[in-house]
């Protein structure tokens, strides 16, 4: 690897180049013109997720309407859409507002190192050129903007399974898909029954490379119902107010009907299951078993609800050629998977759709003056600002809404922290939670991933300012007002010792 002396020195750092990242440099290079901000992408293109997976079937499970930017409307047709088009989007928006010119791809951080006597982030980069030779860099930054997402991006999360090594098909991870994969005429089955398994098994049923048949062997149910493909409403909308009020309209339209949906899912949860078992059992042949095979044992909204775009699940197994197994496994066999209960599932291909592995700050720890953060024990101001880390923001979204929602409100608490230490001379500003503060889970699913992961997140408070809610109606309300409290100690770097003022100190 080669060591460049050269520093490159900028105002703004952002991290990661998904919906994220983008989203917050377009907020933050409109919010300052004059500064100069960089956008630093690990891999060879934008896009994050949707650049990374590229499973069969790889889809929104929101519509992309609400997940898209407020600035840039989504303009295809389909309101459930597939990840190219998701990706192309991304691709799209960075052209369109000139974040080309301060992207940086296959600059993948490393390590962040905080100088209190400089008040200056030292940014570790490992820098990639297209024919693979890496070169270390140093960036230098006086704030920093992580939008790395929540998960990492090398290995997702697979069970140890027994037998594994005597099974004589392939065994593919959703996260790790291979390039032009041939599943055609295979007998597949698909372990998990979250968003993934339920996107992937009727997207390798379909075209001519379909799988001869398709299995979704779960452990436990999750809640699956059905939503349009095409949202007719959002279309009406443009085609009457145009393009720009019309996507606004179907934005608060979506914003509003499922913030209803949730809150009434989550406070009538015996309504709910009701509810959702119905709209279930029509959707399935005569007779199915639907309290073994969809009825999940906990409430609504507990684990995040499945979507199928015009009910392609299910129609895939009123077809016959896909069913749903709810068993647990015994081992892996040479011909497939034998189960606790003595049946044995024959397969081709098993794909282990069975989940992520978290991982905050996209693996980077950050140091004070040498000093290693360990995140778990901070706390978040607002759900964004670490506690102990000084210019810093980390994004975070919801677990009941679309993540996107609140990248505007994030960037909005970003730049008035900036804007205060540029109008009265400071040059650090520092989340300190006050001593003895409850604290609480920053997320309340109950979903695998996140449990496994729990003493590796930071946490948050159980009020204003260090407190965020899982949807964005509550959220919102949380970002009106007053954005900075006396919990941010803002001061100017001193050969002595620093001066610490708090904001009501300095207004």
């Amino acid at each position: 690897m080669n060591i460049e002396n050269a520093t490159e020195w900028a105002d703004i750092v952002v991290i990661g180049a998904g919906l994220s990242g983008i989203g917050a440099a377009k907020y933050l290079t409109d919010d300052f013109p004059d500064k100069k901000v960089l956008l630093l992408e690990g891999r060879g293109s934008v896009g994050g997720t949707w650049d990374l997976f590229r499973y069969p079937g790889i889809r929104s499970d929101d519509s992309v309407h609400t997940y898209g930017y407020e600035f840039k409307p989504w303009l295809h047709k389909e309101a459930i859409a597939g990840g190219d088009l998701i990706r192309d989007y991304m691709v799209d928006t960075v052209s369109e507002f000139g974040l080309d010119k301060i992207l940086r791809l296959r600059h993948r951080v490393t390590a962040a190192d905080w100088s209190s006597e400089e008040a200056l982030w030292t940014l570790q980069v490992t820098a990639t050129d297209e024919a693979g030779n890496e070169t270390l860099k140093a960036v230098r930054a006086k704030f920093v903007f992580s939008g790395t997402g929540y998960y990492r991006y090398d290995r997702g999360f697979e069970p140890r399974f027994e037998g594994r090594n005597d099974f004589q098909g392939d065994i593919l991870h959703p996260q790790h898909w291979p390039e032009n994969y041939d599943h055609s005429g295979k007998r597949v089955v698909i372990i998990g029954s979250g968003a993934t398994a339920v996107t992937m098994l009727p997207a390798m049923l379909t075209g001519a490379g379909a799988a001869a048949h398709v299995t979704m062997l779960q452990r436990t149910p999750s809640y699956v119902a059905s939503m349009p493909r095409v949202d007719k409403i959002a279309q009406w909308f443009m085609k009457i107010f145009g393009v720009k009020l019309g996507y606004s309209a179907t934005r608060l339209k979506n914003i509003w009907r499922d913030h209803f949906l949730v809150s009434v899912l989550v406070h009538f949860p015996s309504f709910g299951r009701r509810l959702l078992r119905s709209m279930t059992a029509k959707e399935l042949p005569a007779g199915f078993d639907v309290d073994t095979h969809f009825a999940p044992p906990y409430n609504p909204w507990e684990q995040r609800l499945c979507a199928t775009p015009d009910g392609d699940f299910f129609e895939a197994i009123r077809k016959g050629n896909a069913d749903v197994v709810t068993d647990q496994i015994e081992r892996f066999t040479p011909e497939g998977i034998l189960l606790k209960s003595g049946r044995t599932l024959e397969a081709d291909v098993i794909v282990t759709a069975t989940g992520l592995v978290m991982q905050v700050l996209g693996g980077i720890q950050p140091t004070v003056d040498g000093t290693p953060v360990k995140v778990s024990d901070s706390v978040l101001y607002r759900g964004a600002l670490i506690s102990g880390v000084p210019n810093w923001a980390m994004m975070l979204g919801f677990t009941k809404a679309t993540w996107t929602l609140r990248i505007r409100n994030v960037t909005r608490l970003v730049a008035a922290v900036i804007r205060e230490m540029d109008r009265k001379g400071y040059d650090t500003a520092l989340p300190v939670a006050p001593e003895g503060m409850p604290t609480t889970d920053l997320f309340d699913l109950s979903a695998g991933y996140m449990q496994r992961a729990k003493d590796e997140l930071p946490r948050q408070g159980t009020g204003l300012p260090w407190q965020m809610h899982t949807t964005f109606v509550k959220d919102n309300r949380l970002f009106k007002g007053r954005l900075l409290h006396d919990d941010i100690h803002f001061s100017q770097r001193s050969v002595e010792a620093p001066h610490l003022v708090s904001v009501e100190a300095a207004s």
